[in-house]
This record gives structure tokens, C-alpha cells and sequence, in this order.
């Protein structure tokens, strides 16, 4: 029995942070050349707007706090106990926002029949979690079968699409809710080097919520890939530290999906059964990731479009944004298209699926 992605609610923070941080960054760099290389970066980055769940401060605080509340304050920055707290604190509502863009969509009663709920996260974790405060505030039966997909990264969406396709595959009466939820922004680290301070340009909060279901709408799961790319391994890191996440992205990673993507997409071709691709949802981990994907599978404008169009408005939201992505998808429905969607993690791994517009 296929399993089919029925409909994504997506929300955001209120607060767009990518300005501000624009002007702030500057002051955590030592050099001038440092400056002027962040400075011309930013302006080739292909992002306008970022989102946080914290407020930036007013310029004029900057000697005594970062943000409105004071969370991140010159020589003081929270310890990773307090950032996972914070994360607690701020990840349900951000849940809530996401959940109702879903009901927009699917109606009220998007969680009667719901019988399995996978969450996706890499950058909070605690518990009882998301899944106990999905009983208490959105009608999820406290029977739900729950799995958690944790510190996988940026590629995580697809394997939880992946699992709930497994789920749905093995029982066509299951109904499946996965969430990214995803509050980079609890991440940011003082004294950053010029690499530090360009990635957190690129990142920023944001969740998803999709159902999966063999209901016959939105699009159908046709097959999944995963590989990890070799000599990659130190690329992209992701590590607990005693002050936050700390996390490494190499220049060398555009050149690495560049050289060895086309490899992985035969095998993904081969499962479309060689129909041609009309729609490519490729993660936007940022400009550079984007651009290598477009010339390693010889893609047009056009094919990468809806990537860019959501690196632009929100950033990189870890696992998060590839969800952004099909959700622009799924509002443009045409039948019969065929898609293709690549995501890409720690390793470095890559996450990719075959997907097809439900017909009628």
C-alpha cells in the first residue's frame, strides 16, 4: 500500500534576527580583513530574512546584552544546560504555530486516526518533550506510538518521512504526524572565528508538521536513497559542548556533493523509473550547497527555485527547511509531476527521496 505526504504546516519565529546579526557579527571578529570578508559574504549568502525565538537587542545595549532578554551577554553566554531549558521553553509554541498552519490545510480534526508520532530534532533535547505536550495540547492520543530522530541534522526531514513511509507501508490504517523542530539560534558562540561567524549567518529557527497516510492526496513516497559521501566525514561535524552545540562546516563541501552527488543520484534515477524530474526540493544549506547541486545534476534556474526562494525568506532551519520547501510545493499542486528531494547532514550524509504529485 504507497503512503502519501497528505499536507506540511510550517511557522517561524516572530523575530527576524538576519539584519541585526549583520550588524553585530562584525564585533566578534578581530581582524579588519575578517570584517571585509564577512561583509562581502553576507552580501553573496542569497538570505534576506532569519528567524529567532529570541528578540536582538537594541544596538545601544550591545556592551551589556546581545538580545532583548539577555540571554547572551558579553563574557556570559549560557551554559548548554541552560540553552537546552531555553529550548524546552520556546520549542512548544513553536510546535503550536506549525500544527496550525496543519489544521489550516488537513481540517480540526487532523489528529482523529492518529496512531504514530516521530519527531526530528539535533538542537534540543529533554524529557517528557514535544511528544507529551502534543498529548496535553493538540488531542494526540496518549496511546500514540512515538519515535525520536535525534542529532541527525539538516538531512533528518527525509528520514522521518522515510520512517513514517515505513510505518504506513507495513499498515495501510496508520496514520502518521513527523516533526522538525528545529532552534539554531540557541547555538550562537562567542568569539567565533570568521568560519563561525559566516555559519551563523547562514541559520535559523523554524518546525514543520506533516502527515503521512495511505490517503491518496498531496504526494506520494515513492523510494528513499541514503549514502555517506567518502572522505567526508570531518565536513560537516556536529558535537555537544559545554557551552552549546558546536558545529563545523568546512569550505570543502560544495566541492565534495559537487564531485560525488551525480553517483547518488543514478541509483535515485533508477527509482524513478526514468521519468523526467519536475520538481527538486534540495535542502538549502546555503548558497554554495545549492549552487554545487545545480551543476553536479545540471540543473536550470528554475529547477532550484524553491530552494533558493525559502534559503531567502527563512535561512538554513536544519532539519526544518527541506520541509519549507515541499510545503511550497504541495500549495502549487499539478498532477502527475515527478520529484526528486536531496537533503544533506553530518558526514557527509545524504538523505534523498523519490516523490510523485498523487493523481486527482
Amino acid at each position: 500500500m504507497p503512503a502519501y505526504l497528505n499536507a506540511i504546516g510550517t511557522a517561524v519565529p516572530a523575530h527576524d534576527v538576519h539584519a541585526p546579526y549583520l550588524e553585530i557579527a562584525p564585533y566578534f571578529l578581530t581582524s579588519e580583513t575578517d570584517r571585509k570578508s564577512f561583509a562581502k559574504m553576507a552580501r553573496r549568502a542569497g538570505i534576506n530574512h532569519r528567524y529567532s525565538t529570541l528578540e536582538p537587542a537594541d544596538p545601544s545595549r550591545w556592551t551589556d546584552r546581545y538580545d532583548a532578554e539577555g540571554f547572551y551577554r558579553p563574557g556570559a553566554f549560557p551554559s548548554t544546560g541552560a540553552r537546552m531549558k531555553r529550548y524546552s521553553r520556546e520549542a512548544p509554541a513553536l510546535v503550536d504555530g506549525a500544527i496550525a498552519d496543519l489544521a489550516g490545510q488537513a481540517g480540526p480534526d487532523w489528529a482523529e486516526g492518529l496512531t504514530h508520532l516521530v519527531i526530528c530534532t539535533c538542537t534540543g533535547f529533554s524529557a517528557p518533550g514535544i511528544d507529551h505536550h502534543m498529548v496535553n495540547a493538540h488531542g494526540v492520543p496518549s496511546t500514540v506510538e512515538r519515535t525520536l530522530i535525534g542529532f541527525m541534522g539538516c538531512n533528518a526531514a527525509i528520514n522521518g518521512y522515510k520512517t513514517a513511509r515505513h510505518i504506513v507501508t507495513a499498515d495501510p490504517t496508520a496514520k502518521v504526524l513527523v516533526l522538525n523542530i528545529e532552534l539554531c539560534g540557541l547555538h550562537f558562540q562567542e568569539n567565533a572565528p570568521l568560519q563561525t561567524a559566516l555559519m551563523f549567518m547562514l541559520f535559523a529557527d523554524g518546525a514543520a508538521a506533516a502527515l503521512v497516510s495511505a490517503e491518496p492526496t498531496g504526494f506520494k513516497l515513492e523510494a528513499f536513497r541514503s549514502d555517506m559521501l567518502p572522505d567526508s566525514e570531518g565536513h560537516i561535524t556536529w558535537d555537544i559542548g559545554d557551552n552549546g552545540f558546536d558545529m563545523w562546516l568546512s569550505g570543502r563541501v560544495p566541492r565534495t556533493i559537487f564531485k560525488n552527488l551525480p553517483g547518488h543520484f543514478e541509483t535515485l534515477a533508477a527509482d524513478a523509473g526514468g521519468r523526467d524530474i519536475d520538481l527538486w526540493a534540495i535542502h538549502p544549506g546555503g548558497r554554495t550547497i545549492i549552487d554545487a547541486v545545480e551543476a553536479a545534476l545540471d540543473l536550470s534556474a528554475d529547477d532550484v527555485a524553491y530552494s533558493r526562494g525559502v534559503l531567502n525568506d527563512f535561512g538554513n532551519m536544519s532539519s526544518a527547511t527541506l520541509p519549507f520547501v515541499l510545503s511550497r510545493m504541495l500549495a502549487e499542486p499539478r498532477s502527475g509531476r515527478t520529484g526528486v528531494a536531496i537533503g544533506f547532514g553530518p558526514g557527509v550524509s545524504v538523505e534523498s527521496m523519490v516523490f510523485s504529485e498523487a493523481e486527482g
